[in-house]
């Protein structure tokens, strides 16, 4: 059964990515956007992906809680610093990225979860926000993959 939950849970990190991916590329890509309704299309499809790495968010982390007490894990403290270094990245990826793309939403006049789509803002406005984008992007790519990096030697070479 152990075997059974670590298969599941590596299946639920690779949903989390698979669902993530599009809302990576998207980070890239949109920085060089600068037509509204396409900005708006990419920011819809990254949000639509949403479900799926939610989902898979919470398989992953369930699946390697139960795992994690199966194994007897929890008396080394490899496994607490990845717990801990999993919710601190997506406590800070969720801010740092939720309140940029909300702000970029807004900004071009598309529902997001602060309220509905309203009055896109002028090009001008919009420019301002799209001009952190690169910077915003490569933070996010580098805070995720590097923090997942740093699980997975956790989880495999177990060092303390």
């Amino acid at each position: 059964m152990y075997q059974w939950l670590v298969f599941l849970h590596i299946l639920g990190v690779l949903g989390f990515m698979m669902g993530h991916g599009t809302s990576v590329v998207m980070s890239f890509a949109i920085g060089k956007e600068r037509d509204r309704q396409r900005i708006a299309a990419m920011l819809d499809l990254s949000g639509s992906s949403m479900t799926l790495m939610f989902i898979s968010f919470l398989v992953l982390l369930l699946v390697g809680i139960i795992t994690g007490f199966m194994g007897h894990w929890w008396k080394f403290g490899w496994i607490w610093t990845a717990l801990a270094l999993l919710i601190v990245i997506s406590v800070l990826m969720g801010t740092r990225g939720s309140n940029y793309y909300n702000a970029l939403r807004k900004a071009v006049g598309t529902a997001s979860r602060e309220g509905p789509a309203g009055e896109p803002a002028s090009p001008e406005e919009i420019e301002k926000v799209l001009a952190s984008a690169p910077g915003r992007a490569m933070e996010m790519a580098v805070m995720g993959f590097g923090g997942i990096a740093i699980i997975a030697w956790l989880m495999m070479f177990k060092p303390f």
